[in-house]
């Protein structure tokens, strides 16, 4: 999977979990008072091996750092915003998994109209759940851990 993306010129990113090799690097950037950093590495697979960087920045998830192509941001900076930027696509797609998994009717009809009826009744039904929670939280002064979208 790897070598395709290089080959087709695709930048990506993988979260990845810490691991003994990174503490190191982990360790330093405490020393040195860094919240963000960018090493450069290499891949190594079967049918060839191409440049990385790893971003090590820190994961309002829970998550751990993230493995990105050679032509990635450089420097920290560049680092951390495309981190938030992945960050929002991946909400986008945890959103539609949720919609399709927990709101979207179950159907075998091939009529597109029957179809498009189930995914916007789906979408509706999941933006005023999402509505409901975030009016629930903000009434009873509860955590807010996302905007209203």
């Amino acid at each position: 999977m790897f070598q395709t993306l290089s080959n087709l010129d695709v930048n990506y990113l993988i979260p990845k979990r810490v691991s003994s090799s990174e503490r190191d690097v982990l360790e330093q950037m405490d020393k040195d008072d860094q919240e963000v950093a960018v090493e450069s590495a290499s891949v190594h697979v079967e049918s060839g091996s191409h440049p990385m960087r790893l971003l090590y920045v820190p994961s309002t998830s829970g998550g751990g750092n993230g493995r990105l192509r050679d032509e990635s941001p450089s420097g920290p900076d560049e680092a951390e915003t495309f981190c938030q930027r992945y960050s929002r696509r991946w909400q986008i797609e945890s959103e539609n998994k949720s919609i399709k998994g927990d709101f979207l009717a179950k159907t075998s009809s091939k009529d597109y109209r029957v179809r498009l009826f189930y995914f916007v009744f789906a979408v509706l039904s999941y933006n005023i759940w999402r509505l409901t929670d975030f009016l629930l939280k903000a009434g009873v002064g509860g955590e807010i851990d996302y905007a209203p979208c």
